[in-house]
């Protein structure tokens, strides 16, 4: 059976607070990084610029429908005036000048109705760019509130580091007081048991949480003070206070 002074037994609840501590933080650090929140936002993110680029489309096609529209009044008005010209001069025959009269009332009243095209146009071209606005908007809000939470994150892992960095030296250097065997098979416990070492408090055990039977009770009261026991529940060191059997 592995010896060590009962001190130094004692001194490994030490150890194990640190690794304890360390393990906690580890967890708070896995915690932060995987906050759902981040996920949550980081897909309405992606959602509002995918809106933001489809009403940016929608705005760019409804453009090109307006420059188009005013394309045609344009080639509509050119003509007309081209034709009033003509007819005002009073050059030909009745006919032709007849004919011009026709096709002057025709192009006037095609005039008006691509006018109205062209305010329809305008009108879903300005409902566009308000609409492709006020997505942009909703992005950039959305994309602000997954900052602010990632900034959050971040300063709580640049915490946790800071204490994880401290404790991690404390126990770097309680771990080196210790006598390389206790400390090796401390360690190995801890690797392989979760727990290294835990006390044994009125017949509790702290690293199971259980109370010990009479009969592991009765074993451990066999092994000598500076017998190294371990819990028969979580395997880890047990670690006997002064108060421990009672």
């Amino acid at each position: 059976m592995a010896k060590a002074p009962q001190a130094e037994q004692l001194r490994l609840l030490d150890l194990q607070a640190n690794d304890s501590k360390l393990n906690q933080l580890q967890r708070q650090a896995a915690a932060a990084r995987a906050n759902p929140e981040l996920a949550e936002l980081a897909s309405s993110v992606a959602a509002a610029d995918s809106e933001t680029v489809s009403a940016a489309t929608n705005l760019a096609d409804a453009e090109r429908d307006l420059t188009r529209a005013e394309d045609d009044v344009q080639a509509v008005v050119t003509r007309l005036e081209r034709d009033e010209q003509r007819l005002n001069s009073g050059t030909g025959t009745s006919k032709d000048l007849t004919a011009l009269q026709s096709e002057v009332a025709s192009l006037t009243k095609r005039r008006s109705d691509l006018e109205d095209i062209e305010l329809e146009v305008m009108e879903r071209v300005e409902a566009a760019r308000t609409a492709r606005e006020v997505a942009a908007a909703h992005a950039e809000t959305i994309r602000a509130q997954l900052q602010g939470v990632e900034s959050t994150r971040d300063e709580e892992l640049a915490r946790i580091e800071a204490e994880r960095t401290e404790v991690q030296r404390t126990r770097d250097e309680l771990a080196g007081t210790f006598d390389a065997a206790l400390l090796a098979l401390y360690e190995k416990t801890l690797a392989k048991r979760g727990v290294g070492a835990a006390r044994l408090f009125h017949g509790r055990s702290e690293g199971s949480g259980m109370q010990l039977s009479p009969g592991d009770l009765a074993d451990i009261s066999r092994a000598a003070q500076d017998d190294i026991v371990f819990c028969p529940d979580s395997g880890c060191i047990l670690v006997r206070s002064a108060e421990w059997g009672n």
